[in-house]
């Protein structure tokens, strides 16, 4: 049938222009890249039986375990390990569970 028509001059010359600052950008994003620091999430949950944690938990309105591993720079793991351990210690109750997030409130 037919093959595909060859772009005109102006047509190529914008697409080369194009090219040439995508792989710019690309080299500025590579830097970029490599000057930014990762921070590696903590595996060592606070204490459960802290009085300023419980305090502190008690102001909130929920707690699910992404809000916890935000605010402590925990991961996601240790933060359900940690929820279910207050939970264990009557400092929280389960209010909703699905099959990847349980949601507690303060009692």
């Amino acid at each position: 049938m037919g093959g595909k028509k060859k772009p005109t001059i102006s047509q190529a010359e914008k697409a080369l222009l194009r090219e040439s600052q995508k792989q710019e950008g690309r080299k500025g994003r590579i830097k970029e890249m490599s000057r930014v620091e990762k921070k590696v999430s903590g595996v060592i949950p606070p204490n459960p039986k802290d009085e300023n944690i419980i305090k502190e938990i008690r102001r909130m309105r929920f707690l699910t375990p992404y809000l916890l591993a935000s605010r402590y720079n925990l991961r996601i793991s240790v933060a359900k390990d940690f929820l279910e351990e207050l939970h264990r210690q009557g400092v929280i109750t389960q209010v909703s569970s699905s099959r990847y997030v349980k949601i507690y409130r303060p009692t």
